[in-house]
């Protein structure tokens, strides 16, 4: 990074609290659109019009480039329920209370929420709702122009489309520049993707990023070549604060480095991972308490959204909603969005700073890791020894202690509860280190398996 760039940097973690304190200047970058009053059209799952009361207080933002407005909770199609009379249920929710964007990839449920997100949505006219998907040739096998191309191909047949509004290659970053080369620049993806544009096959292109930060910055460089439309990126108040210390190592990046960097291209963001893999909802009782002192009706999920949404450069916030509970509370937190205050954000800060201290392993259950040849629950172990750091289960005492045995022996009956299934545990890690090279949060798989096997197998 050169010293003009530290210097941007600095600067702008010295105005923290000054620049997400938006006020005024949130708010009109914020607007408010008429209802979307969109019935289902295939004469059973017609929509009530008393189900559309809420589309009218939705948060929207423009697309600069169209003047697309894009409902600012996004619906991340990542975890559905593998049933579709249930995901057309939760669709006809979102779509009635005015959500108009859907996130998926083909290597979501193996395909199936391609499925599942184009079934749902075909129910609806195509100008209702905007579509996201992803060109997710992660294996070197599917790396060649022809293999991408059926990926593409198979994406709008899957979704039932003429065209995808939102486009993205998928996870960019893991494997550095080695690996961007071979998936999209050496093989002429990336350029069959921008003649898909120009067709207007393609509305908007993006990529979303995890990993080494030199293809984001390389790709964002050579914006005048791309024209990238939106990028995606992780952003929470954790990472944005802490994310440069992420599984005991430096991380390459971190979240107010990346909206920095696209809000200065001119680039509008796409959030993922706004709860952290939903750690937020599991937060500390000690921490929780401290938000509901402040907002009492409020769940951490709530705060953690509205921090997201208070920033302007931010296009949509996706949230993996897969209970209608959590959609109904997530429509409210954006119909419409009370964007935070400076001492909220003051506030905030204070928790991030508490939350870097306590030894989680930061796993936000994306799955892309599994699965494990040897049968490991890779993101089921993790959260479970989450939970236990969070409840203070962890870390153990030391062997003298009064209480060591009785903390060690719920930690083992809590990891039983977890996952019923033994061979699934932690100690069925051969470390193989196929997962490694898969994880966006770039952990370090089989130690952090080690770590939870030696608590077990203690005193």
């Amino acid at each position: 990074m050169t010293k003009d760039k530290n210097q941007e940097k600095n600067i702008s973690r010295r105005d923290f609290l000054r620049r997400v304190g938006m006020g005024a200047g949130a708010a009109l970058a914020m607007s408010v659109v008429d209802p979307l009053r969109v019935l289902a059209h295939d004469g059973k799952t017609a929509l009530r019009e008393k189900n559309v009361t809420e589309a009218s207080r939705m948060t929207y933002r423009v697309q600069h480039g169209s003047g697309e407005q894009i409902s600012l909770l996004g619906f991340g199609m990542m975890r559905l329920p593998n049933n579709q009379t249930e995901v057309d249920r939760l669709v006809d929710y979102a779509i009635a209370h005015g959500v108009n964007y859907f996130d998926t990839a083909p290597m979501y449920m193996g395909g199936q929420s391609e499925v599942l997100t184009g079934n749902a949505l075909a129910r609806f006219p195509r100008e209702k709702f905007y579509v996201a998907t992803k060109m997710s040739n992660m294996n070197p096998r599917q790396w060649t122009l022809d293999a991408s191309r059926r990926m593409y191909e198979q994406s709008l047949e899957r979704l039932k489309v003429d065209h995808i509004d939102y486009y993205l290659l998928h996870s960019i970053g893991g494997g550095g520049m080695d690996t961007l080369k071979g998936r999209f620049l050496d093989n002429g993806v990336l350029d069959f993707l921008l003649k898909e544009r120009e067709a207007g096959r393609i509305k908007h292109l993006g990529f979303s990023y995890h990993g080494d930060v030199r293809p984001f910055d390389f790709l964002l460089d050579h914006q005048d070549d791309y024209h990238w439309d939106f990028v995606q990126i992780q952003m929470n108040f954790l990472d944005w604060r802490h994310a440069s210390m992420r599984g005991g190592r430096r991380s390459d990046a971190d979240a107010e480095y990346l909206y920095g960097k696209c809000e200065k291209a001119g680039v509008q963001c796409v959030v993922m991972e706004p709860l952290r893999g939903g750690a937020f909802g599991r937060m500390a009782s000690e921490l929780a308490d401290k938000l509901k002192a402040v907002r009492p009706d409020d769940s951490t999920a709530r705060w953690a959204f509205r921090w997201v949404g208070s920033y302007p450069n931010i296009l949509t916030t996706l949230s993996g909603m897969n209970r209608m509970d959590h959609l109904e509370e997530n429509v409210k937190t954006f119909s419409p969005l009370e964007v935070c205050t400076e001492a909220e954000n003051a506030l905030l800060a204070e928790i991030a700073d508490q939350m870097s201290g306590y030894p989680t392993i930061p796993c936000t259950t994306c799955a892309y890791c599994m699965p494990c040849p040897y049968g490991v629950d890779i993101p089921g172990n993790f959260a479970y020894y989450n939970e236990a750091v969070n409840s203070h289960v962890l870390p153990l005492p030391v062997k003298q202690s009064a209480d060591y045995a009785a903390r060690k022996q719920q930690f083992a009956d809590g990891l039983r509860k977890a996952l019923p299934k033994v061979e699934t545990w932690a100690r069925s890690c051969a470390d193989c280190e196929e997962c490694l090279s898969k994880c966006p949060q770039q952990i370090r798989i089989p130690n952090q398996m080690a770590r939870i096997v030696e608590l077990l197998r203690r005193g």
